[in-house]
């Protein structure tokens, strides 16, 4: 009788490898797997929660598969979408990382997701005792700092099109899983000026 198929699994000798070799690109490849052992792997269903408001769940993970949505709630009960974070980009909890305080956001996967997760302060601990890898820490918080600069950059600089256009050209397919509802938040408009938008860039492609 066969062994029935197991769980998501990581082994850092073979899958994806390349990738993060290019990531990592001062790190030799015994440097990559000793970092990659502190990584777990971590399946979400769609819909479910992977951080709640107020957690201090201290992580920060990579999407393998998958999208999650960064969400808040607004005293009136709407929800406002801050981020959606899709494959290859790193998804963690600022507040808890950078301020050692309770996360202010939800963070809910919006369709089976694959994460790759690495305690922080385990890697703390690890980069530490060998300094070759702090360069590793310095990618992961600049990275986290220059996804939020540029959610900012957008909302300062870009207009509400703008920032559509730039979200489907990063991710062309995004419109197909996200709802209207979540983008539109995500752009700072309403549903209903997203149709509008949508159909005044249709209109003028027909043209």
């Amino acid at each position: 009788m066969e062994n029935p198929t197991p769980p998501l699994a990581f082994d850092p000798h073979s899958e994806r490898i390349l990738f993060y070799l290019q990531r990592f690109k001062n790190l030799t490849y015994e440097e990559l797997a000793t970092l990659l052992q502190l990584a777990k792997p971590r399946h979400l269903a769609a819909s479910e929660v992977y951080m709640q408001q107020n957690s201090t769940h201290r992580k920060i993970a990579l999407i393998l598969k998958g999208l999650i949505r960064v969400y808040t709630v607004k005293q009136n009960g709407d929800e406002i979408t801050t981020e959606l974070n899709w494959e290859d980009q790193l998804v963690a909890s600022q507040d808890a990382i950078f301020l050692d305080k309770p996360s202010r956001f939800t963070y809910q996967a919006m369709e089976d997701t694959d994460l790759l997760e690495i305690e922080y302060d385990a890697l703390q601990a690890l980069l530490e005792s060998t300094p070759k890898l702090e360069s590793t820490r310095k990618y992961f918080l600049m990275t986290m700092l220059a996804q939020s600069m540029d959610r900012i950059e957008s909302f300062v600089l870009l207009s509400p099109e703008e920032r559509y256009r730039q979200l489907v050209e990063q991710k062309p397919n995004i419109i197909n899983r996200v709802p209207n509802k979540y983008i539109a938040t995500f752009l700072g408009i309403t549903p209903v000026s997203l149709s509008r938008l949508r159909r005044r860039m249709a209109s003028r492609h027909e043209r």
